[in-house]
């Protein structure tokens, strides 16, 4: 039984990954919300609400966390749903960019 190095397993990976040269996008965490903030230059922050059924009693109430979101073009004004997706850190509490 032979064992591989690392330098050929990695060489191995490279030769089937990428097909054609071409680079696949890896898709972060897509979530959809409502603008309550665009003071900040090219920042807007959302709130995203979610239902969640308590473990126990079995009711269902509203939980909502705001984002920091990334909105190059400062298009996004107060009150418009948009989908923000999640991204590499673009500063301390940004993490996401706005996609509508």
């Amino acid at each position: 039984m032979a064992t591989k190095t690392n330098k050929e397993i990695l060489a191995r990976n490279a030769s089937h990954s990428d097909a054609g040269g071409e680079k696949t996008e890896k898709k972060g965490n897509i979530l959809k919300g409502v603008v309550v903030s665009d003071k900040m230059n090219k920042t807007v922050v959302v709130s995203v609400s979610n239902f969640i059924k308590h473990p126990k009693y079995g009711k269902y109430y509203k939980v909502s966390k705001k984002y920091k979101a990334h909105d190059e073009e400062n298009t996004c004004k107060i009150g418009d749903n948009v989908e923000i997706v999640e991204t590499r850190p673009i500063s301390k509490d940004k993490k996401f960019k706005v996609v509508k």
